[in-house]
């Protein structure tokens, strides 16, 4: 629908009820909180195992967890969201990543030290995708696309900001002090953005479409919700996997270190070209259609890294196509809810969506290295990874809501 009156209207809100600096404040906030809570991690795992003797399996495992109470946590955050906006709940989520990060950083013991990653989890939920989207849909509909896309782009510069600043600190101070710094920069930047900037008013929930006019539990009960849950369980484990697999596939076709990590980094540009590609291939394609698309375009790129040995600007291609549709996936599950049953109930619907999904993404990572080694490698690994793929693409045209005849 064109961004007429018409259109406002039916959404709840307008362009003058829409909180100018939200947008900006949420693109800063994201690549602070996903470059500070999650991609820090990596990079300093190995100093913190160092130092402390922690098994890097233990580590790990608390990091995961995080993912695990994240997923959890965020069906609960969708409800206070719905209801209330995202300033008390995206502010408090500051306030505990920054607490969560000084746990992590004064940590006498392994205990301790998973604790922190528990409460980090939840302020994961708090602060990153899901509520920031929940935000953008409901004040910029119908022109949450663009919103969405550009907030996107912005978080997936998370990485390539934060991983280098957090291996500079690295050098120079030790892992607890460079958290301890790492929290200061998240409590200066991402507090007083989410207290200030999102204290617009929060527009009433829209009426929702015709066919979920049973409301927010029949849609929970819908096979299409179930389908759609399905969907994106299968196509998040796999995609998380096959990020996670492709330096050591690479590694295991005997290129070096450098290379895989250029291969992955390229990965990463891809995606956020693909975030600039969905607003048009949402405009020309139906919701289904897409979802079976590029879900199962996954697959097949996974299937192409499996059977591709080379040469290595092929894989790098191949590498750059999979991040590519990675981006697209990011935006079709944040618009998924609203291109389906609107806006009405999106923060709890798409924690419900979202919790399974991120569960699976959360398992991936130690999945796919369990299964690597019984399968003979990690090609092996990717053909499994590309038929989960079908998969959940084949399950996607279940995802289509019933809509009674006009």
């Amino acid at each position: 629908m064109p961004h007429t009156e018409a259109g406002v209207a039916a959404t709840g809100t307008g362009v003058r009820s829409r909180p100018r600096a939200a947008l900006p404040a949420l693109c800063v906030t994201q690549i602070t909180s996903w470059g500070i809570l999650y991609y820090a991690f990596p990079v300093l795992n190995p100093a913190i195992t160092a130092d402390t003797g922690w098994s890097p399996a233990a580590t790990t495992a608390a990091f995961s967890a995080a993912l695990l109470v994240s997923a959890l946590t965020g069906i609960y955050v969708g409800r206070v969201l719905d209801h209330h906006g995202p300033r008390t709940v995206m502010t408090a989520g500051s306030v505990l990543g920054v607490l969560s990060l000084l746990t992590v950083a004064a940590a006498p013991n392994l205990a301790v030290f998973a604790l922190g990653w528990l409460l980090a989890g939840a302020a994961m939920a708090a602060t990153f995708y899901q509520p920031a989207f929940a935000a953008l849909t409901r004040w910029w509909a119908p022109d949450h696309i663009r919103a969405l896309t550009i907030v996107t782009l912005a978080g997936g510069l998370a990485s390539t900001l934060f991983a280098p600043l957090t291996a500079l600190l690295a050098d120079h101070m030790s892992w607890r002090a460079t958290y301890t710094t790492l929290a200061a920069i998240l409590a200066l930047v991402t507090i007083p953005a989410h207290a200030l900037a999102l204290k617009a008013p929060w527009p009433p929930a829209p009426k929702g479409p015709a066919h979920a006019a049973g409301g927010r539990d029949s849609v929970v009960r819908s096979r299409a919700f179930g389908m759609l849950a399905v969907t994106f369980t299968l196509s998040g484990f796999a995609m998380y996997a096959v990020v996670m697999g492709l330096v050591p596939l690479l590694l295991e076709r005997g290129y070096t270190a450098t290379q895989a990590a250029w291969a992955l980094g390229l990965g990463g540009a891809g995606q956020t070209l693909g975030r600039t590609l969905y607003a048009t291939l949402a405009r020309r394609t139906g919701t289904t259609a897409r979802t079976t698309t590029l879900v199962g375009l996954g697959g097949l790129t996974t299937a192409a890294l499996a059977v591709t040995a080379g040469p290595y600007a092929l894989l790098v291609a191949l590498a750059v196509v999979a991040g590519t549709v990675r981006g697209n996936l990011t935006l079709l599950q944040a618009t998924a809810v609203t291109d389906r049953w609107g806006t009405t109930h999106y923060g709890r619907l798409s924690g419900l969506l979202a919790a399974p999904a991120h569960t699976a993404a959360a398992l991936a990572p130690f999945a796919g290295t369990a299964l690597a080694a019984p399968l003979g490698g990690y090609p092996a690994l990717f053909v499994l990874l590309a038929a989960v793929s079908a998969l959940a693409a084949v399950a996607a045209f279940g995802a289509q809501p019933y809509r009674p005849p006009a």
